[in-house]
């Protein structure tokens, strides 16, 4: 098989061994401390910022663009409509502008 294949599976199994091992960990205290479960709880912000600002650095008009719809349709709309109306800009400033 290819090497590709075999780093996927590997990939795979790193990242359920890390989901299953907080999950065992954490199953382990009756109570989590308010400290503790305020990080947990930061962690996917954390992540999305890790994702997105290299990204923005980097990016072109059409980008900065959908960023902006995006960030003002996240004010009034749900997760869903923000993500339609950053990706609908994004393909047509895309396609017209650059």
């Amino acid at each position: 098989m290819s090497t590709t294949f075999w780093i996927i599976i590997a990939g795979a199994i790193a990242t359920y061994l890390t989901r299953v091992g907080g999950h065992l960990v954490l199953s382990r205290f009756d109570t989590i401390h308010p400290r503790v479960e305020a990080g947990l709880n930061a962690v996917p912000a954390a992540v999305l910022t890790t994702l997105v600002a290299p990204a923005a650095l980097g990016a072109g008009p059409a980008e900065w663009a959908a960023l902006i719809v995006a960030g003002l349709v996240s004010l009034r709309g749900g997760l869903m409509s923000m993500f339609l109306a950053g990706a609908v800009v994004l393909v047509l400033a895309r396609q017209f502008v650059g």
